[in-house]
């Protein structure tokens, strides 16, 4: 692309890291930039600067960042730092990110990309005055162009004793419902067939605003995820929900779920089960109630598929608990399970705690977790064999009439996928009906049913 004058546009490439929330600050900048002209690359070589979207959520996330801005310098040199790793201060209050990268051009925090953008703005001016006819009415996507992740609120009011996300996001602070129904009706009119909710903490949703009275579509409503949920199904497409907190406000959607409103998929990081650990961690939730309302959910819901993630390995963490942890999952039944070995993260109120867990008896634990979790997930998709179940096409079939898709069980790039056979082209967005014929480790495999002979 050029510019008047017959300029060459300047172009900026990107590097998003971490958590679908940074995946969408990332898209925010990236429609600003694109509606005043600058051109996106893929590569360093043909950028003209590259900005950094760094995660800082535990060790391994920082040092993936730290290596990230360090190959950037390495192969651009011009380099500008964002998210949540560039909101973290050191002991002497001195930047984490540019004391150790002084080279980069700028260092941000989230919620600072007015920054971001007025840093490239004065390394490299823009072409022109915003041009919005450059970008659809939904804001570029990095995701592809069937679903796409929509954040409702911002920060996060808990202080859970292993994580340090509220000093480096802040508070919880909920967008307006007006505000994200827009948005989302832009996005399905720029064809887009599934939804995903995001937050830090999507149950909270409105806490910060008292749950006041607001308007969506002319429609009186109140700021609350119960709400949302109801203004978001009538838009004809899957809306699913991630990072549900195990809070009373999850009962009051099942209901939604049961009714077809909202796709019938928890994704809910538990961490725990013994209430003693998760005391320490600051957490919500009892496993008995729990388990109670996991059954009253299935029974409501009885495809409901439930994600969710663990620590072991946390200060203090006994065998005897761990092995309550093994039972609770055994009883519980989830469908789809991530764990992580338990990591001190600076900042964080836990690593002060006594009786720190061996990083050996920390990995052994994980693996016996991840162990049971695959019999477990394995059981739960074998119950589908012999099902038809509707799918959302994610890749077109290649030379064998294999396309691959998932359905509502299934949320994009954390869970499984289905390997439908079919003999009718499909295209990415398209929606088929299919049987499923057998389980992988973590897949499904099926045959299209729909207009075929």
């Amino acid at each position: 692309m050029t510019t008047p004058g017959n300029r060459r546009a300047p172009t900026i490439g990107f590097v998003s890291l971490g958590c679908a929330k940074a995946l969408v600050d990332t898209e925010r900048v990236v429609t600003d930039l694109r509606s005043e002209g600058y051109e996106i690359a893929g590569d360093y070589r043909n950028s003209d600067l590259v900005i950094v979207n760094t995660c800082g959520f535990i060790n391994e996330a920082v040092e993936e960042s730290l290596d990230a801005i360090a190959e950037a310098l390495r192969e651009n040199g011009k380099v500008i730092v964002m998210g949540c790793l560039g909101g973290r201060k050191d002991a002497d209050g001195s930047n984490f990110v540019a004391k150790r990268n002084p080279a980069v051009l700028g260092v941000f925090g989230p919620e600072e990309t007015s920054g971001v953008l007025g840093l490239v703005h004065r390394h490299l001016p823009a072409p022109h005055s915003p041009y919005t006819d450059l970008i659809p009415g939904g804001g570029i996507r990095l995701t592809p162009h069937h679903y796409a992740y929509l954040k409702i609120s911002e920060g996060c009011n808990n202080h859970c004793t292993f994580c340090v996300i509220p000093k480096l996001r802040g508070k919880l602070h909920s967008r307006s419902m007006d505000s994200i129904v827009r948005e989302a009706q832009s996005l399905v009119e720029d064809g887009v067939k599934e939804i995903v909710v995001i937050a830090e903490d999507t149950p909270a949703y409105g806490s910060d605003l008292g749950y006041k009275l607001a308007f969506a579509g002319g429609r009186p409503v109140h700021t609350k995820l119960e709400d949302l949920c109801v203004e978001l199904g009538r838009l004809g497409v899957w809306v699913r929900l991630h990072y549900m907190y195990p809070y009373p406000m999850v009962d009051r959607i099942i209901p939604l779920m049961a009714d077809g409103k909202i796709l019938p998929y928890l994704d809910m990081p538990l961490q725990h089960s013994d209430p003693a650990i998760l005391r320490a961690m600051a957490r919500p939730a009892h496993a008995e109630k729990q388990l109670e309302r996991i059954r009253r959910w299935r029974e409501a819901v009885p495809d409901l598929a439930i994600r969710s993630t663990f620590i072991v390995g946390f200060p203090g963490e006994t065998d005897e608990q761990f092995e309550g942890l093994l039972d609770f999952l055994r009883e519980a039944k989830l469908d789809r399970v991530g764990c992580f070995a338990y990591s001190t993260i600076e900042g964080a109120a836990a690593n002060a705690f006594p009786n720190q867990v061996p990083e050996e008896v920390k990995e052994e634990r994980r693996a016996r977790l991840m162990a049971l979790q695959a019999e477990i997930s394995a059981e739960r998709l074998a119950r589908r064999v012999g099902r038809v179940e509707r799918v959302l096409i994610d890749e077109p079939e290649d030379e064998d009439g294999v396309a691959v898709g998932r359905t509502a069980s299934e949320a994009p790039e954390v869970d499984g996928v289905v390997y439908v056979t079919t003999k009718r082209p499909v295209i990415p967005g398209d929606f088929v009906d299919a049987r499923i014929v057998r389980t992988e480790e973590h897949d499904l495999v099926a045959l299209r049913v729909d207009g075929e002979s």
